[in-house]
C-alpha cells in the first residue's frame, strides 16, 4: 500500500460519493467549457453580423481649406483643389496590410450632383456588393440591385417623395438611362436624400475613373484596438485622413465584450461551486476517516504524507472531471451552436491544447480546494486510533 494506491482504493469503497462529485465536477467543467466556447464563438460571429451595420472607420483625402470672409459677408470654406483617392492603389495598400483580416468591408464612394425633373439632386457612387454588405439593415419597396450592374439605381426615400420617384421607373442622366430598382425605406440617415448608382457609373458620369471620394471602412475590433488598425490604414493610405467613428467601435465592442464577460462569470461561479463540493466532501471524508487516519499516523506515516493521500485524492477526481468535462462542453457547445442556427456562421475547432490547459487549471483548483480538509486531516493524532481501538 502507497501513497497513490490509498486514494484509488478509498475512491473504490465510496464508490457512489465519487460518483456524485465525479458527476457534479463533470457538469461544471462541461458548463464553463460549453460557455466558454459559445460566448468566443457568439462574440466573433456577432461583430462579424455587426459589419452589416454600418461602417466604423473614415478614410477620406486631406483637403487644404480656407474659410473666406470680407466685409462682414461670409463666402464659407474654399477648397484649393480637388482631392481623390487612386481607388487600385488604396485596395493593393489595404491588401498589403498586416492586419488585413480585420478589415472586413471596404466601400468606397463618388459623390456628383445633376439634375432631375429640374431639381438638384446628388448620385452617390457605390461598390454594390461591398455596399450592400455594409448595410445590411436597408429594406427597400421593390429589389435591390444586383452586384456588378451599372446602370440600377436606388433613390432614398425622402428624395423619391419628392420627386414621385417609383420602382420599375427610368431615370435620365445626361445621356445615360438609368433603371430605379428599389425605393429604400426611411433610415432616419442622409441615405433618405440621395440616389444610390453604381460607382463605374458615377465615375464615368464626373470622369473621374479609378477614384473614390472617400472610404468607408468596417473593422473587426475584437482581436486588436481599432486604434492599431487605424495607424496601419494611415500609413498605408499616406495623404488621406483616418478617423475612427470611435462612438460606433466602442458601442460594437461593448456588445460583444458583455457577452463574452458575462460567460466568463458564469463559469467563475461554477467552478467556486465544484470548489465547494469538493471542500466540503474533503471535510466530511475526515470526520469518517479519522480512525484510519490515526492508524497511518501510528503505523509511521508522516504528516506531510496523510496530507498527500487527501489532495491525491481530490486531484484524481479533479483531473479526470476536467477531462471528461471538457469533451463534454465541446460536444455541448456544437449543440448550443446548432440551436441558436450560428453552426454556419461560427466553426468550433478542438484544441488539444485547450483540453490540456482545462484540465490542468482545473487540477490545480480541486487539489487547492482539498488543502484546507488535507491539512485538518494531518493534525489528527496517533492517539485517536489507539483510543477507537
Amino acid at each position: 500500500m502507497t501513497l497513490f494506491t490509498i486514494p484509488i482504493r478509498h475512491m473504490r469503497a465510496k464508490w457512489l460519493r465519487t460518483l456524485l462529485l465525479l458527476a457534479v465536477f463533470v457538469l461544471g467543467v462541461g458548463s464553463m467549457t460549453g460557455l466558454r466556447q459559445v460566448s468566443t464563438l457568439i462574440g466573433e460571429s456577432f461583430e462579424k453580423k455587426l459589419i452589416s451595420y454600418g461602417a466604423n472607420i473614415l478614410v477620406t483625402p486631406k483637403r487644404e481649406t480656407l474659410t473666406v470672409s470680407y466685409g462682414g459677408y461670409t463666402l464659407g470654406d474654399v477648397t484649393f483643389d480637388e482631392y481623390w483617392i487612386p481607388l487600385s492603389t488604396a485596395r493593393a495598400s489595404i491588401d498589403a496590410m498586416p492586419l488585413r483580416s480585420n478589415v472586413a468591408i471596404v466601400a468606397p464612394k463618388m459623390i456628383a450632383t445633376a439634375r432631375l425633373s429640374g431639381q438638384a439632386v446628388a448620385i452617390v457612387g457605390v461598390d454594390w456588393q461591398e455596399e450592400l454588405s455594409l448595410k445590411g439593415y436597408w429594406d427597400v419597396t421593390g429589389t435591390m440591385p444586383v452586384p456588378g450592374s451599372v446602370y440600377e439605381v436606388l433613390a432614398g426615400s425622402v428624395l423619391a417623395a419628392k420627386l414621385n420617384i417609383k420602382p420599375d421607373q427610368t431615370l435620365t442622366f445626361g445621356q445615360d438611362t438609368l433603371h430605379v430598382r428599389g425605393v429604400l425605406h426611411p433610415t432616419g440617415s442622409d441615405d433618405d436624400n440621395v440616389i444610390f448608382a453604381s460607382l463605374a457609373f458615377v465615375q464615368n458620369f464626373t470622369g473621374k475613373h479609378d477614384q473614390a471620394a472617400f472610404l468607408e471602412v468596417a473593422a473587426l475590433c475584437s482581436g486588436c484596438p481599432i486604434e492599431d488598425i487605424v495607424a496601419q490604414l494611415q500609413s498605408a493610405l499616406p495623404g488621406t485622413e483616418v478617423r475612427a467613428l470611435r462612438q460606433v467601435a466602442e458601442s460594437r465592442m461593448y456588445a460583444v465584450h458583455f457577452a463574452q464577460n458575462l460567460a466568463f462569470y458564469i463559469s467563475l461561479v461554477i467552478l467556486v461551486t465544484a470548489c465547494a463540493m469538493i471542500v466540503m466532501s474533503m471535510l466530511s471524508a475526515v470526520n469518517e476517516r479519522r480512525k484510519e487516519i490515526g492508524i497511518m499516523r501510528a503505523v509511521g506515516f508522516p504528516r506531510a504524507s496523510v496530507f498527500v493521500v487527501f489532495v491525491c485524492e481530490a486531484l484524481a477526481i479533479g483531473l479526470l472531471a476536467a477531462l471528461l468535462g471538457h469533451l463534454a462542453g465541446c460536444a455541448l457547445a456544437g449543440y448550443l451552436l446548432g440551436q441558436l442556427h450560428l453552426d454556419d456562421a461560427a466553426s468550433l475547432i478542438f484544441s488539444y491544447g485547450d483540453m490540456f490547459a482545462t484540465t490542468g487549471a482545473v487540477g490545480l483548483a480541486a487539489g487547492l480546494a482539498a488543502a484546507f480538509p488535507a491539512w485538518k486531516a494531518s493534525l489528527v493524532e496517533p492517539a485517536e486510533a489507539l483510543t477507537a481501538i
